[in-house]
């Protein structure tokens, strides 16, 4: 391959280009003709520049010793029959771009064709906008892209000036690994790529990341310092002149001009504050440039050649035309310093169509009660905004939210959804998420309020046996059941990873049953299909749309089978994650015919982050009464064990407080319940799941709340007969409608206070809009204590750093 390697550092330097050389010899030594052709000195900051009215003048350099000053440059190039084997490269009076453009189309031709064009490496990171924007090397780059040739801009992150020489072998031998990698498999869409590597030992075992280049901005005012102007000597002897004559007209008395509009002369120096983009990586979420780079990983950025355009504002721009009595009113209406009262208030665009007719109506209510409708307006979809400015409020389902737009607008767009919440939704995921917490925290909530937990990964019943070899627990327990009868035996729950609505869930007591329950499952189906289902967004909504998933008996008579059994009779591409653990016995009671129940609880979470539970709670309760597992001489019947309201075909009763399969919690009446023990159970919820979001917080992977939005989580806890609460399981998008008519206060009021919250803010923070447009949405906003009346609990008020 052809390599034409430009900079914007100059020639091998340890002052001001230390990385250069040995980048060069590292390609050279993994087989590439490489041709170097570089600015005489530095040109950092200078861009895509190019010197308009400048004659180009090359010299021509002879690279020393490694990492030795000691190259030499000389004005004219070694004669073609010299027999000096010196490499010769060529420097020329100008910026990197023009380098690159000299290098493609009149150096080296000799040589063949240039594969790819590599500006680099950079003494020091180029990453967020505040670097790319002014980066010689990614301008380099840039003009390489623009003559249609494959460009790279590659930059080393040092974080010492120690150049330690095999550390610095290291970040070469990675470059050339990365380059070799995007030439092999370079999209179709990239015009040019920028790298940054950081300057670390073992960077060559650090893992290499797609990024996308961070938005920032200045913060700190002007970048540059005022100087005084002490070089006098070398003014044009013009404007000496006209200072004596401008001293002169002083002493004459003057005539009456404002001084004040008199510059004052001085020098600048650039001087720009970097706090400012370090700041800026340090407070952005995961997936940037300048967080991969900070993260100590490789930062690979595809970029486009171009501005990129606003999308949207197209066509002719009609400037209003106003008489003179209009124009003033309409400077004091946007006078910059006008009063509070005086600022024109932007009406909110509220678009909301959650899909269900249970939830959507009790959203509309909701919103219209904590929002007068004069301050909002109703819109369909994100086309009928005035603006891409427009301040909107979304409510829908996931799949309906725009992300990129969610980023790209974080003051302007706010929506019911964080994008990445696995940590918390997924149960494989939840349980790593709870262990990695327990190392740091061993006294944690979770120790004793979260099941013993064990992962494991099987396609195929055949690979049981070796999933679970590190499964201590569950084989010791298989041993102490062999001398039990059934009805002693120590029972599991099997649970799939990334199933909701109770699919998949099985109980086992015994090796041979739990190989008999995956058996049972197994179906032939190709690779591809299984890596098709495994990458779909599985558990990301509790209510499953039936288009989603075609493959399921959703016509089946039996609920289990219409839930857990798809159409040729077996289920198992989906459930590749699983976990299983202790089956824990309930809380019976007698006055519910002692059925089997869990309590439902909504958590809210509000930026990144404020976590609230709300009070009022549901209990949702088996079909049929509870018989320990063992204890039936016939097949086990599951709808003793499962308490999703989804599975049951017999409607809640709202006649037999019995036979009721939701009933709010504060309204359970049963002596085994006395309202001290309620109380004791909301306290063990709370306190656990400050915990269990301080746990997820801690996952910047996979749990990634944004500034501008929240969700709801429906989290399911269940209650062993000493009244301890246990996590069960953390819905995403929890299916209200399951709540039925007995439910129906509590969701009402849960969107009420949602929306309180989100919007007007608590008390101790802002609503949202309130932020950005103040006395935009009302006048008024919560206090703390109003809001724990009506039932929102403030568990966690983390400050993430994401602005």
């Amino acid at each position: 391959m052809h390599v034409l390697v430009t900079n914007d550092d100059g020639p091998p330097s340890n002052q001001s280009s230390p990385y250069i050389h040995s980048f060069v010899k590292t390609l050279q030594s993994a087989g590439h003709v490489v041709s170097v052709i570089l600015p005489h000195q530095q040109r950092s900051w200078i861009g895509k520049a190019h010197f308009a009215s400048q004659i180009v003048k090359p010299t021509y350099f002879r690279p020393g010793t490694l990492h030795q000053d000691d190259g030499t440059t000389h004005a004219k190039p070694l004669h073609p029959e010299s027999q000096n084997e010196s490499e010769e490269w060529v420097l020329v009076n100008s910026t990197p771009a023009t380098a690159a453009q000299l290098g493609l189309f009149h150096f080296f031709q000799d040589r063949g064709p240039v594969d790819l064009v590599v500006s680099g490496p950079n003494y020091g990171r180029n990453t967020t906008s505040l670097f790319s924007l002014s980066s010689g090397t990614i301008g380099g780059a840039m003009e390489a892209a623009v003559c249609r040739k494959r460009a790279i801009a590659l930059s080393y992150a040092f974080f010492s000036r120690d150049h330690d020489p095999e550390i610095i072998a290291g970040a070469s031998r990675m470059s050339v690994r990365v380059i070799e990698h995007l030439m092999q498999r370079w999209d179709e869409g990239v015009d040019l790529y920028s790298v940054n590597v950081p300057v670390v030992a073992g960077v060559e075992g650090k893992k290499v990341m797609y990024t996308f280049a961070l938005q920032n901005y200045w913060k700190s005012g002007s970048s540059f310092t005022e100087i005084e102007a002490v070089d006098e000597g070398d003014e044009d002897p013009d404007e000496k002149e006209a200072e004596i004559r401008e001293q002169e007209g002083k002493l004459g008395g003057g005539n009456g001009v404002d001084k004040s509009l008199r510059h004052r002369h001085r020098h600048f120096k650039w001087t720009p504050n970097f706090a400012d983009v370090y700041q800026s990586v340090e407070t952005s979420e995961p997936g940037n440039d300048g967080w991969a780079v900070k993260e100590g990983l490789v930062s690979v950025t595809p970029l486009k050649a171009n501005f990129m355009h606003v999308p949207g504002l197209q066509g002719e721009l009609k400037l209003l035309i106003f008489s003179d009595d209009a124009k003033d009113k309409a400077d004091k209406a946007f006078d910059i310093r006008s009063t509070k009262s005086s600022t024109p208030r932007l009406r909110l665009n509220v678009l909301v169509d959650y899909g269900d007719p249970y939830t959507h109506p009790i959203i509309v209510n909701a919103l219209s009660f904590v929002i007068p409708p004069k301050n909002y307006i109703s819109v369909s979809s994100h086309d009928a905004l005035h603006s891409p400015e427009s301040l909107l409020l979304q409510i829908t389902p996931y799949e309906e939210i725009s992300f990129q737009d969610l980023l790209d607008r974080p003051r302007t767009f706010l929506a019911n959804s964080y994008a990445i919440r696995k940590a918390l939704i997924r149960k494989h995921y939840l349980a790593h998420t709870v262990h990695s917490y327990l190392t740091k925290h061993p006294n944690s909530y979770l120790k004793t309020h979260v099941p013993l937990t064990i992962n494991f990964e099987v396609d195929y019943a055949e690979f049981l046996e070796e999933a679970l070899i590190e499964a201590y627990e569950l084989h010791e327990t298989f041993a102490r059941n062999q001398e039990k009868h059934p009805s002693e035996h120590e029972w599991w729950i099997l649970k799939p990873g990334m199933s909701d609505r109770g699919q998949g869930i099985r109980l086992f007591s015994t090796q041979p049953q739990l190989q008999d329950i995956f058996e049972g499952w197994e179906q032939d189906e190709s690779d591809s299909e299984d890596e098709e289902f495994e990458d779909a967004e599985l558990g990301q909504n509790e209510s499953v749309d039936r288009e989603l998933r075609p493959d399921f008996n959703w016509e089946s008579s039996d609920p289990l089978l219409k839930v857990t059994q798809p159409k040729d009779g077996i289920i198992t591409s989906q459930l590749r994650h699983f976990i299983v653990q202790p089956y824990i016995s309930p809380l019976l009671l007698s006055e519910y015919r002692s059925r089997k129940f869990h309590i439902r609880t909504y958590v809210l979470c509000v930026g990144a982050i404020r976590v609230y539970v709300y009070k009022q709670m549901l209990a949702l309760f088996a079909e049929v009464p509870y018989q320990a597992p063992g204890t039936q001489n016939e097949e086990m019947d599951m709808r003793a064990h499962l308490t999703n309201t989804c599975l049951q075909t017999s409607p809640n009763s709202t006649v037999d407080p019995e036979s009721a399969s939701v009933v709010p919690f504060w309204s359970l009446n049963s002596s085994s319940l006395a309202p001290f023990s309620l109380q004791q159970i909301f306290d063990q919820i709370l306190s656990t799941s400050s915990d269990l979001f301080s746990a997820a917080a801690a996952q910047p992977i996979t749990f990634q709340p944004l500034p501008n939005a929240f969700e709801i989580f429906g989290v399911d806890w269940l209650v062993d007969p000493d009244h301890r609460v246990h996590l069960l399981e953390v819905n995403a998008f929890p299916d209200f409608a399951q709540s039925g008519l007995e439910g129906k206060e509590v969701i009402q009021g849960l969107w009420r206070n949602v929306l309180e919250v989100v919007l007007q803010g608590d008390g101790q923070g802002e609503g949202f809009f309130r932020k950005q447009e103040p006395g935009g949405i009302s006048d008024h906003g919560l206090k703390q204590e109003r809001l724990e009346k009506w039932g929102m609990m403030k568990v966690l008020d983390l400050d993430m750093g994401r602005r």
